[in-house]
């Protein structure tokens, strides 16, 4: 199988080179091809640009994982709807018709539920401009591939976490981290899972459903990481005070579709993920 990963950073390296090490061919667009490794085959391509390299024949799956440049409307515009658009017309132009497509998306698309748990039935109701624009490529990807013999598949990611995202840890042992006044519950996935659940979606021999919610086992409450983070690290817990980062909004995101689909975590909960980052296992891709 030839696979095309349209965005090709940190999360979208890591998934080539699952797909390399499982034996098929992979080809990487990025801005930035020379940073990737030898598994991966480097285009230098803006996806933000309508003219795209020609697609190979071959390509029988696309991962469409792109990244806005800034927290910005625009920005989030261009490498979202747009870099989506540029996309499906380079395969349309180029009559090249994959068996799957996978859209990278966010579980900003549900905005806040004050608590309540969300799953790929949930109505979205995104609080901001960025679910919002998310929620429009997901859109995009089902109209454009309606009626078409290639299945769309969107994965909504919580936040990701990994080797070299470590601005938590770093709080917590610079001593800035606080505990939000208000009890708020996060959703994440460790970049490996994350990466791994793209390669089951893509490879997996039944056709996927083309709605899946991407988050570990447990949406847990910041509190009880700050706390677990704290007492890994030796430091004092964090002082309750302030609002904390309630971008991501207050949910539970349910993962029971993605795990009946035959996948397994490596990471199944932060715990044993940030205890992986702080023995300093894995690399952050450049």
């Amino acid at each position: 199988m030839t696979v095309l990963l349209a965005g090709c950073g940190d999360l979208g390296t890591e998934a080539g080179l699952r797909f390399a090490a499982a034996g098929h061919r992979v080809i990487g667009w990025r801005r930035s091809p020379a940073k990737l490794p030898d598994a991966i085959e480097g285009v230098a391509v803006d996806l933000r640009n309508a003219d795209l390299p020609t697609i190979p024949p071959d390509v029988s799956a696309v991962v469409v994982a792109v990244a806005a440049d800034s927290f910005s409307e625009n920005a989030y515009r261009e490498a979202y709807v747009n870099g989506l658009t540029n996309v499906l017309s380079a395969l349309e132009r180029d009559s090249v018709v994959p068996d799957r497509i996978l859209f990278v998306s966010s579980t900003a698309v549900y905005g806040d539920a004050g608590g309540g748990w969300v799953d790929e039935e949930t109505t979205t109701a995104p609080g901001g401009f960025s679910g919002s624009i998310v929620r429009e490529a997901e859109v995009l990807l089902q109209e454009r591939l309606a009626g078409t013999p290639t299945a769309a598949v969107t994965l909504r990611l919580g936040g990701i976490y990994g080797p070299g995202r470590t601005r938590l840890i770093e709080t917590v042992r610079s001593g800035t981290a606080s505990i939000p006044e208000i009890p708020r519950f996060t959703n994440r996935i460790h970049r490996d899972d994350a990466a791994a659940a793209i390669v089951h979606l893509l490879t997996q021999a039944d056709t996927p459903s083309s709605l899946y919610v991407g988050v570990d086992n447990d949406p847990a409450q910041m509190a009880d990481v700050l706390r677990f983070l704290a007492a890994e690290l030796g430091e004092a817990e964090p002082a309750v005070g302030g609002a904390g980062d309630g971008r991501g909004g207050n949910k539970r995101c349910s993962n029971a579709r993605l795990r009946h689909s035959g996948f397994e975590f490596t990471f199944p909960t932060f715990r044993e993920g940030y205890r992986d980052i702080l023995a300093g296992n894995g690399v952050r891709h450049p």
